[in-house]
């Protein structure tokens, strides 16, 4: 079996690829020729990440997968959310987006939050989601190097560290995204 991975950011696509079994061949954008940002205008994670599928489909005919992740933060009416990418601005930066939450969130007491990834299969001409969530809380400055996007300020619960602080296969196993991806794989094996 083969698919495209709708993504053009390199960090969730190594983190995906640890975690999809061998007779999966994961594509890139770039190895299908997909050099332009795909188009992410709905306003929910799920939206986002459907559209994404549908784009490839459409413009490549490839079967693919994509995923959309939003962090929600209780203290902030779950934003960032769909827009935790440009929280700070179109020029979706992490260190801004990380910069700009930890500086609304500045003396609040209330620091609880949750990862959502969903992701949007598109296979055989059906689209199906999966979605996975991490719950956990913001911590008040950032710990750790690992990661990427706001994983210096996120800590699961029952957790010591930071996602930043995690080796790839515990945060893997705890994370949203690991979550979602399970599910993926789980289906994709009854699949075969």
């Amino acid at each position: 079996m083969q698919l495209v991975f709708a993504t053009n950011n390199l960090n969730k696509l190594k983190e995906v690829q640890a975690l999809i079994p061998n007779h999966i061949k994961l594509l890139s954008l770039k190895d299908i020729g997909c050099l332009e940002d795909i188009p992410e205008t709905q306003n929910t994670i799920e939206g986002n990440a459907k559209q994404k599928a549908v784009y490839i489909k459409t413009n490549y005919n490839y079967d693919c997968f994509a995923d959309d992740t939003g962090l929600e933060v209780d203290a902030l009416n779950g934003a960032p959310g769909v827009y935790s990418a440009r929280y700070a601005g179109e020029q979706r930066n992490a260190e801004d987006n990380t910069n700009k939450l930890l500086f609304e969130l500045k003396n609040h007491p209330n620091r609880s939050a949750q990862f959502k990834t969903v992701i949007a299969l598109h296979l055989n001409g059906q689209l199906y989601s999966f979605t996975g969530i991490c719950k956990g809380e913001i911590t008040t400055e950032k710990y750790g190097e690992k990661g990427f996007g706001y994983d210096p300020v996120f800590k699961p619960n029952n957790q010591n560290d930071t996602f930043a602080q995690m080796d790839l296969t515990l945060k893997n196993s705890i994370g949203h995204r690991g979550k979602a991806v399970k599910q993926l794989v789980d289906f994709l094996s009854e699949k075969k």
